[in-house]
């Protein structure tokens, strides 16, 4: 799906995870994995550093699309957005939040423009440190069809090999549907994608 909208805009995506070979794969990093999902689609090189954040950057006809994925392991994920967004032309209603979300079926996406933390570290660094609920999310189903005991240990867990084709048909939803939200808004989005 190309990027084009009619007004000059810069919007920030921010796929949440945790640094560092320990964690690849894991299903606390699908914001990770949309991310870079996103910058193969669009061919956008990750490696720029800036707010304890590894970035990616493009201008897709007028508008600047922005990736980024804080370093600063998920729960100061705040500290590395408040940093990004205090840069001139970032603001937080031009920014999506991309994350996994263990109260959602594996493979399940809920675009979203507001709403409370959910019990998401993440996301909890983040309303804390930008004061506000107000930001786009997009949150990444991992939810097994099984009971959870441990929820730490489960999340910082890998996928495992029977979920893998419904990962990656998630991630690539998640792509369209960031996509969606920047060149048609939020509401076509949400009635496509929830």
């Amino acid at each position: 799906m190309a990027l084009r909208v009619s007004e000059s805009k810069t919007w920030l995506v921010v796929g949440l995870g945790n640094p560092g070979e320990r964690y690849e794969g894991t299903r606390h990093n699908a914001g990770f994995a949309v991310i870079d999902a996103l910058a193969r689609s669009l061919d956008i090189k990750m490696g720029r550093e800036e707010c304890q954040s590894v970035m990616g950057r493009a201008v897709l006809g007028e508008t600047i699309l922005e990736l980024a994925k804080p370093m600063t392991f998920m729960n100061l994920s705040g500290d590395a957005l408040d940093c990004l967004l205090g840069k001139e032309g970032r603001a937080l209603d031009r920014t999506i939040v991309v994350y996994d979300e263990l109260a959602l079926p594996l493979g399940t996406l809920r675009v979203r423009p507001k709403g409370s933390h959910g019990g998401h570290n993440g996301i909890k660094s983040i309303i804390s440190r930008m004061g506000s609920e107000d930001f786009t999310r997009i949150r990444c189903g991992i939810m097994p069809d099984h009971p959870v005991g441990d929820a730490s240990s489960f999340v910082l867990a890998r996928f495992g090999s029977k979920e893998r084709e419904t990962v990656e048909k998630m991630v690539a939803n998640a792509v369209d549907a960031t996509e969606v939200v920047i060149k048609f808004g939020i509401e076509r989005a949400m009635q496509e994608f929830n």
